[in-house]
């Protein structure tokens, strides 16, 4: 088992991270929800749509990831529901798992 990220992971990570800074995780599912007002007055809200980035993406034997669209999606799914009381249309629960702060 690799000690260190892979490069794959690692870039998924950074991504991620380009996504939400810009407003623009999820595309098109948050457009016209302003998310940053929501998580300036909350941070840890920021810290739990990572985890659940985190927790859901999927990495192969070589520690890449398998299903990083994915992972955004739950993650924007997550954020939606946190800033409009609703799920988006279409979209399944999200589970408790993908929420777990480890």
């Amino acid at each position: 088992m690799p000690s260190h990220l892979s490069p794959g992971t690692s870039g998924a990570i950074r991504r991620f991270a380009g996504w939400l800074a810009r407003g623009s995780v999820g595309h098109p599912m948050l457009e016209g929800v302003d998310y940053w007002e929501e998580l300036r007055e909350s941070p840890s809200q920021a810290e739990i749509c990572f985890a659940v980035f985190a927790n859901v993406l999927e990495l192969d034997e070589q520690g890449e990831p398998v299903n990083e669209k994915h992972a955004e999606r739950r993650a924007a799914t997550w954020l939606y529901q946190y800033c409009k009381g609703e799920l988006p249309p279409g979209e399944p629960d999200i589970e408790p798992w993908e929420c777990e702060l480890h």
